[in-house]
Parts: C-alpha cells; sequence; structure tokens
C-alpha cells in the first residue's frame, strides 16, 4: 500500500510540474530536452513539432544505435506556451544528466525572449528552428541562440520580394497597400521593423492591426482591413488565429489569394478548420513539403512501422511535423560536428555550441542524410546563426499545398544591417561586450 502511495505521489508530482514522461539519463546518454506545448490555444503547433523532433531522435536510436553511439534520450515539459511555465521547465531540465543539456528545443518566440540571458549564462544552445528574435542571428552578441534555417525578418524580407515578383517587379511596389494582420505579442510584433523598412525602401504603404491574443475575436480588425482596401495582406499569425483570420476575410470580401501568411500559419492544422475559406491562401514555408524524401521514408519504416513513432502516422510529412524533424536534423547535426573535434561522448551545452558555430550543410549532406531538397544548404558561424536560407510560398488549394516558388534567398543587404544594429542596441542595454569572432 505505501509503495503504491509512493509511486502516485511520484506521478502526481510529475504532472503537476509539467513533464510529459520522466527520463533517467545515464552518463552514457545525451540529454536533449524540449520545452514544448501539447495543451492550449496554440497546441496544434506543439504537438506535431515535438513528434517530429522526437522521430529524428528515435531514427538515429534504432537505425544506427544512437548518433556515434552514443544514445540521444530526451524529457519534454509541458509549458502551455507561458512564459512563467517555460522558465520554470528550463531551470528544472538544465542540470539534468551527466554533462547537463546539451541542446534546448523550443518553439515560442516570447520564451527565447524570457531565456535569452539565461541561456548566455548557463552556456546552453537554444535552438529555435526559423523563430524567435531575429537579431540574436548575430552570434557576436547571441552566443547560444540559433536560428537556421532563416529568421523571422529574413521570412518578411523574402514575402515583399515575393509581393514583388507578383506584381511583376520591386519597382512596381511603389504606390501598393499592404495591412500587416498580426498577433500582438513578441511573435506578432518581429516584423514590423522590417515591414517599415521595406516600406520606406520601395515606396509601399503598410498598415499594422493588432489582434489581441489568442486571436479568436478579429472582427473590428478585419472591418479596418475592409476600409483600407490593400492590395495585399500580410498576415503573422499563429494558433487559433489563423483559421479565424481566413474566415473572417471571407466576411468582409478580402480574396485569400491576396493574404500572404507567415511559416506558422503554413499548417494543414490551420487549413482544416478554415475549410471552403482558406481555398487560395499562400503562405511561406521554410522547407519542402510531403513525404516524398528518403530521409521521410526512412522514418516510416524504421520508426512507425515498428510501433515506435511518437503521435498518428498520418502526421508524417505534414508542414509542423517536418519543422519539428529538421529541428532534430540542426540539433544533431551540431553535435556531430561537435564530436568530430571532441569525440564520441554526451556533449556539454558549450561543445554543441562550438558545433553549431561550425556546421556546414552542403548539398552532399542533404543527399547523404536523404534530406535533399527539404531545405536549402547552409552555413553557420560565430558570426551568423542563421545560416543563409530560403524561402518558398505555397498555396492552399482545400486538400493540399501547391508549390508557386523556387527557394527565394533574402535580400541580406537589407537584413544583415538590421541585425547587427538591433543586436548592438541590446549589447549596449546589457552592457555586453560583442564577441570578436573570424
Amino acid at each position: 500500500m505505501r509503495r503504491q502511495q509512493f509511486w502516485w505521489s511520484v506521478l502526481v508530482a510529475a504532472v503537476l510540474g509539467g513533464l510529459v514522461g520522466v527520463t533517467v539519463v545515464a552518463a552514457d546518454e545525451q540529454f536533449l530536452p524540449i520545452l514544448g506545448y501539447r495543451e492550449g490555444a496554440v497546441r496544434f503547433l506543439g504537438i506535431s513539432r515535438a513528434n517530429g523532433y522526437i522521430a529524428y531522435l528515435t531514427l538515429l536510436n534504432e537505425r544506427d544505435g544512437g548518433l556515434n553511439g552514443v544514445q540521444l534520450v530526451w524529457e519534454e515539459c509541458e509549458t502551455v506556451y507561458d512564459d512563467t511555465r517555460g522558465v520554470e521547465c528550463y531551470e528544472r531540465l538544465k542540470g539534468k544528466g551527466a554533462t547537463g543539456a546539451a541542446a534546448f528545443l523550443l518553439f515560442s518566440t516570447p520564451l527565447i525572449y524570457a531565456l535569452t540571458e539565461r541561456t548566455s549564462h548557463d552556456h546552453i544552445p537554444l535552438f529555435t528552428a526559423g523563430l524567435g528574435r531575429s537579431d540574436a542571428s548575430d552570434g557576436r552578441v547571441f552566443p547560444y541562440i540559433f536560428i537556421p534555417p532563416i529568421n523571422y525578418w529574413s521570412q518578411g524580407i523574402a514575402t515583399i520580394q515575393f509581393i514583388g515578383q507578383r506584381a511583376g517587379g520591386m519597382e512596381q511596389l511603389k504606390g501598393l497597400k499592404i495591412a500587416h494582420v498580426y498577433l500582438d505579442n513578441d511573435f506578432g510584433r518581429e516584423l514590423i521593423p522590417i515591414l517599415d523598412t521595406q516600406a520606406a525602401q520601395y515606396g509601399f504603404a503598410v498598415q499594422h492591426l493588432a489582434v489581441h491574443p489568442p486571436g479568436l475575436d478579429q472582427k473590428a480588425t478585419w472591418l479596418r482591413v475592409k476600409v483600407a482596401q490593400p492590395d495585399w495582406v500580410r498576415l503573422t499569425a499563429a494558433g487559433v488565429m489563423p483559421p479565424t483570420a481566413l474566415k473572417e476575410a471571407v466576411q468582409v470580401g478580402v480574396p485569400r489569394a491576396q493574404i500572404v501568411g507567415n511559416q506558422a500559419t503554413c499548417t494543414e492544422q490551420d487549413m482544416m478548420p478554415a475549410g471552403e475559406a482558406a481555398i487560395g491562401y499562400i503562405c511561406a514555408t521554410l522547407h519542402g513539403t510531403g513525404r516524398n524524401f528518403p530521409l521521410i521514408q526512412e522514418i516510416l519504416t524504421s520508426v512507425y512501422a515498428q510501433g515506435k513513432g511518437p503521435g498518428p502516422e498520418s502526421d508524417v510529412g505534414t508542414m509542423n511535423w517536418i519543422r519539428g524533424m529538421l529541428a532534430g536534423f540542426f540539433v544533431t547535426e551540431a553535435s556531430r560536428r561537435a564530436m568530430r573535434e571532441f569525440g564520441n561522448h554526451p556533449l556539454t551545452g558549450v561543445e554543441v555550441q562550438w558545433g553549431f558555430e561550425h556546421l556546414t550543410i552542403t548539398p552532399a549532406s542533404l543527399k547523404e542524410r536523404g534530406a535533399e531538397g527539404l531545405i536549402p544548404p547552409l552555413i553557420l558561424s560565430c558570426r551568423d546563426h542563421e545560416g543563409g536560407g530560403g524561402v518558398k510560398f505555397q498555396q492552399w488549394d482545400g486538400t493540399q499545398w501547391t508549390v508557386l516558388t523556387d527557394w527565394i534567398v533574402p535580400d541580406q543587404a537589407l537584413v544583415r544591417p538590421l541585425v547587427e544594429a538591433s543586436a548592438a542596441k541590446y549589447a549596449q542595454e546589457k552592457g555586453i561586450t560583442p564577441r570578436d569572432c573570424p
């Protein structure tokens, strides 16, 4: 009886503490914690991303015996997309395992802001997979945050380049009106400065229209869009906001083919609830679409067919699942690079950080991993924590995505000075001396 009461108390403590399964880490295992969210208004983003990440780590364990013989273990901590919960999860898990957390995976821009100073102090990389604070692309100021394949500002620049293509050239943007409908938090506000800069450069007008989180009440916002009669709408949204936005757009007569969304809206889980209101909608993607890649087929064979797949097999190849899988790819490739320098053993955060800063993803390495076409090649360095990726745009036809473009490479001559200026301002405010990078 006492034994039952003891284990029941352990289970209750774990659930109340937000842990999704408690992992015991052996001395010869690599610990990779996940600050995710399987509950709350944006849970559909978090569930499939975490499952994609876990599926990739499972593939390496099952097929390869781990990473160079080192077994990979993980533990999820439920944040409910809440910063306070997220910080508590980080503090609880950062020291776990023989070498501590080697790298944290997280999908929340506000939480990245909340952890920025802590992760630098603790020397543990945060991997954010194309989201988070864009100025963290400057590794001289933010040594422990990594954003490949591309940051929000680069995505925003690529969106205007796409609209320029549709208009017949960037010079045709002059005089156009663009409404920016955005979720009013750190994530949604990220794009405001880059749109203002591009508006001044190309001569279009931009109107920023905020939506209070979580984004269910948008009627007044879309009535303002109707009054403004913009040529294009840029939607920066996540969670429950995208399908609501598309339904409201129908009500006020805004064609979905004139709405271009960010990568977080580019998911099947957002389109299905919107139904016919989503048909024609365009959005940005940071990676290839579907299951037709050798790497994904290998995960289906070695993981899901063996009954070891996290989540439903039907999610495999969907947009958010691929985002999570690629996060696993980047984290383990950085670890693989670090092992060539430090040895095939569980790595510290400092060693994985070195691996990230010396990571080169070539066409040959993508082909070797079965990921050719999933992402473009990229190079990370001490100075550049973004990597120089690209963006594709795709359109929803009611049942699936149709890719509209090849990779659009953002204008780094525009985005990089903004990144460096914002990073320098942060360094000055915090009294940080930027690192010297070769």
